[in-house]
């Protein structure tokens, strides 16, 4: 059986050995690392090119969204989990910015946390319901916001509605200008185009918007990364 690799940074001793204890029980995950700032992250990465890391974001250091950053750049074949107890969407925002495949929220039960990471492992990405939930609420906390989202959704032409259907799976600038053979330059054009129409500030509202609306009765937001 290959096992699942797997590094974690959190400066809480007490919790950090908590998780190691429990993850250490699941027969196909090994636990290869454990530190607790940035920097340390970024080299047990480096040293062990684990499967999936584990941050908290408020190590000491430069911080988990940082090291995300360095780590997702210098080694993107590493999934990066944060595992936080911030629900500050702004930390949300910049963790999926920096490169993060999934955000949860310390609390969250054994059982849900192995499914998670298993699931991340095998190329999915996560974010804890009740943040995408509140993401969700900002964009359309009105029903004038819904209306002109919904609006925008009609004003998106064919080939950016294709972009956002791939950047609603979490893929790159770049991974969609090779998928439609075009410059990453005019990606970038397009993407503004359609978070202008849609009246969203980033990709990731584009992308929980985009699943809003084509899986209504979704259970668990998921984001793809």
């Amino acid at each position: 059986m290959e096992k699942i690799r797997v590094v974690i940074v959190d400066d809480h001793p007490i919790f950090r050995e908590g998780l190691v204890s429990i993850l250490s029980t699941e027969p196909d995950v090994e636990i290869v690392g454990q530190g607790v700032t940035s920097e340390e992250a970024v080299e047990l990465a480096r040293e062990h090119l684990p499967d999936v890391i584990m941050l908290d974001i408020s190590i000491p250091g430069e911080g988990g969204i940082r090291a995300a950053e360095i780590i997702a750049a210098s080694f993107p074949v590493i999934k990066i989990i944060m595992l936080t107890g911030s629900d500050e969407e702004d930390n949300v925002i910049a963790a999926l910015k920096a490169g993060a495949h999934a955000y949860i929220l310390k609390g969250v039960a054994a059982r849900e946390l192995n499914k998670i990471l298993h699931t991340v492992h095998a190329g999915e990405g996560y974010v804890s319901p009740s943040l995408a939930a509140n993401l969700l609420s900002e964009m359309t906390s009105s029903h004038k916001e819904r209306h002109i989202s919904q609006n925008g959704f009609e004003e998106l032409t064919e080939r950016e509605r294709q972009i956002l259907e791939l950047i609603a799976v979490g893929t790159s600038n770049k991974e969609i200008g090779q998928k439609l053979y075009l410059t990453e330059k005019t990606i970038k054009h397009y993407v503004t185009n359609i978070l202008q129409k849609l009246h969203v500030r980033n990709r990731v509202q584009a992308a929980l918007l985009a699943q809003e609306k084509t899986r209504p009765k979704m259970g668990s937001p998921k984001i793809e990364r």
